[in-house]
């Protein structure tokens, strides 16, 4: 690389800011002279801004509430209108729907759903996804060694071209994976139980997935106050999903009461 290219290329860096900070500047200060010259316009323009923040923030809790509801039946319900949309919804809506399954335990019904996918391009493309999930059914499943080789293949993929949140939501997410196998195959290792909590709170469709991984570190760790606290407000599991199982041992192992049978 050119040294001359670098040195450009710094001092565009260090421009950026100060030119963004002059356009701030300089709309803030737009704004209060309009809002001095014209109050009633300017109070009617923020209360439209004002309530299409808040509309987005309920919307945005009221589907996280669904998505850690653990029933499965009402988020599938609110995805319906969307699965048929999706690009390649032969391939994508069984993956979409097999997703949610997994998420909330229900391994027989997520494999059946995989099982539905239309093999082509779009199934070649979905290999992340495809990894994620088997990754978790594996898990689930008990067979611990396919899953930590998925969610090592999973890790070795190559990360998207861009530099965002959306990039470092996979990262998390891809390491959030590994972490969840190495916990049912108890070989955690130093970091596991953060991340996995990490990772709960960054995808709201897993946090069950990650907190159940993440309790059963805390009970390989000896930490039986943290297991109580990761499992709080768990859902009622009924007996097709495998969070059931695992709530009752883990509960047992941490001399917690056992959630009555939904």
């Amino acid at each position: 690389m050119d040294p001359f290219d670098s040195e450009d290329e710094g001092r565009g860096s260090r421009l950026t800011p100060v030119l963004l900070f002059i356009g701030s500047a300089a709309l803030a200060a737009a704004a209060l002279r309009f809002a001095w010259q014209q109050p009633v316009i300017m109070g009617a323009v923020l209360s439209v801004v004002l309530a299409f923040g808040a509309a987005r923030w309920l919307a945005r809790r009221k589907l996280r509430r669904l998505l850690r509801s653990g029933d499965v039946g009402s988020v599938l319900r609110r995805w319906s209108s969307s699965l048929h949309r999706v690009p390649h919804p032969a391939t994508m809506a069984p993956l979409m729907t097999a997703t949610a399954f997994a998420a909330y335990g229900w391994v027989e019904k997520a494999r059946a759903a995989m099982a539905a996918a239309e093999r082509g391009p779009a199934w070649e493309a979905a290999l992340e996804h495809r990894l994620f999930l088997d990754t978790l059914l594996c898990t689930f499943e008990g067979d611990r060694d396919t899953a930590l080789a998925q969610a090592g293949r999973l890790a070795r993929l190559p990360l998207p071209d861009i530099s965002s949140p959306f990039r470092s939501r996979v990262v998390t997410l891809r390491s959030a994976a590994g972490a969840l196998a190495r916990a049912f195959a108890h070989t955690s290792v130093p970091g596991d139980r953060a991340l996995l909590e990490r990772a709960s709170e960054a995808s709201p469709l897993v946090f069950w997935a990650m907190r159940y991984a993440a309790a059963v570190v805390a009970i390989d760790e000896g930490e039986l106050t943290r297991v109580e606290e990761l499992l709080a407000d768990a859902p009622s599991w009924p007996q097709e999903s495998t969070f059931r199982a695992f709530h009752d041992e883990i509960a047992d192992r941490a001399g917690l009461p056992r959630p009555a049978s939904a």
